[in-house]
């Protein structure tokens, strides 16, 4: 079941696909709340300013270490997935970082099954904020509101997608969709939408089912989770080598979801991504480089990169001043691009020929101090490039 676009309103048209932890809906924003990106910031080139030429990449010189990602209650490791919150709430304080540790104390990928909060000053130390069976092979952790009152985070194994309030606390597992979840996100309410009435978004990447899934939080179609987005070609093999529909970015200022898909070495947007209000409205072929729109006034996708010198991408943050990051697996090179894919900068930031970059993290409000957190799961560590 899903929801209908009907004279511009949403309505629930199916039943609540859950299995419970507790039988709460999921929480609203305050009013008036700011809303923050969760992966970054950035658009199609059709609906933006000229992109900055800069390369961020370039400055970012220098190397800190801020600290280990070890669990130091069960010893998981192998970091995935990387979010800054922008409030203080609960456990979580302004800046802290939030890591998933997808691999058990023994190395095991898969068995993780905690999420640990960072402080981004070096030197720090991990604490846990959940541990879960509900969540192993944790892969993605998304703080949802300008409150950080709820975290939403995706198991690969354990094939949930399960909110937490913002000391830790379980509150609801979602299966089915997902049916096998690579990432976790956050889309939430333009500038100058209607507070409570305008749609806001989980967003979830599926390797399971080659596509996007949306949890919608908004009062219309509060509940409602349905793939929007169908088709994404997906590698599936044991361990970290899952490749398909993962790095997620969104912008919040004009609606538009990147998506990176490292099983066809692409980054594709999806234009108006609060626009996608029915099932599969989104087909994208299997080498990510067309897309068929059920509404293409609505919503559609376009192709931002594909190929050299991506190589099988897993993780994406967007810079202050609009370019792209990507993070590759299989040379742990990161990729500097504009919105439109013009190759700007590359820089190979582990020499390590085993895949260790599966989180990354912009902080800055220009090109002068822009810094670009990773997680490294060869050292176990989230690192910062600064200038």
């Amino acid at each position: 079941m899903f929801l209908k676009r009907v004279t511009g309103s949403l309505i629930a048209a199916g039943l609540l696909l859950a299995t419970a932890c507790s039988g709460q809906n999921a929480p609203l924003p305050s009013a008036g709340a700011a809303s923050m990106p969760s992966a970054g910031a950035v658009a199609l080139a059709s609906t933006l300013q000229p992109a900055d030429s800069t390369s961020i990449l370039k400055k970012l010189t220098k190397t800190v270490q801020i600290g280990s990602t070890v669990d130091p209650k069960n010893g998981d490791q192998g970091p995935h997935s990387l979010q800054m919150a922008t409030l203080s709430s609960g456990k979580v304080m302004k800046g802290d970082l939030m890591i998933c540790d997808f691999s058990d104390s023994s190395g095991t990928a898969g068995n993780g099954t905690s999420v640990e909060l960072l402080s981004s000053k070096p030197g720090s130390k991990p604490t846990t904020f959940v541990q879960s069976s509900t969540i192993q092979g944790c892969d993605g952790a998304a703080i949802m509101s300008a409150g950080n009152d709820a975290v939403y985070v995706t198991g690969l194994t354990s094939k949930s997608d399960c909110w937490f309030d913002e000391n830790g606390k379980a509150q609801k597992c979602h299966t089915n969709p997902p049916k096998d979840p690579l990432a976790s996100g956050y889309a939430p309410q333009p500038p100058g939408s209607s507070g409570f009435y305008s749609p806001f978004f989980n967003v979830v990447g599926d390797v399971g089912a080659g596509g996007v899934d949306l949890y919608s939080l908004g009062i219309y179609g509060q509940g409602t989770f349905y793939q929007g987005v169908s088709g994404f070609p997906v590698t599936k093999v044991s361990g970290w080598n899952t490749l398909g529909p993962s790095g997620l970015a969104y912008n919040y200022k004009n609606g538009t979801l990147f998506v990176v898909d490292g099983a066809c070495n692409s980054v594709v947007a999806i234009d108006s991504m609060p626009n996608l209000l029915i099932a599969n409205e989104i087909t994208v072929n299997k080498t990510c480089t067309k897309f068929t729109c059920k509404d293409k006034k609505a919503t559609c996708g376009k192709l931002v990169k594909t190929g050299s010198p991506l190589d099988k991408p897993y993780a994406e943050a967007i810079l202050p001043n609009g370019n792209i990051v990507v993070a590759n697996t299989g040379s742990n090179e990161l990729v500097e691009m504009t919105p439109t894919g013009t190759v700007l900068d590359t820089k190979v930031i582990d020499t390590s020929t085993t895949a260790g970059i599966f989180g990354l993290w912009a902080a800055g409000k220009n090109d002068n101090d822009t810094v670009l957190y990773y997680t490294d799961s060869n050292s176990n560590t989230v690192q910062e490039l600064e200038q």
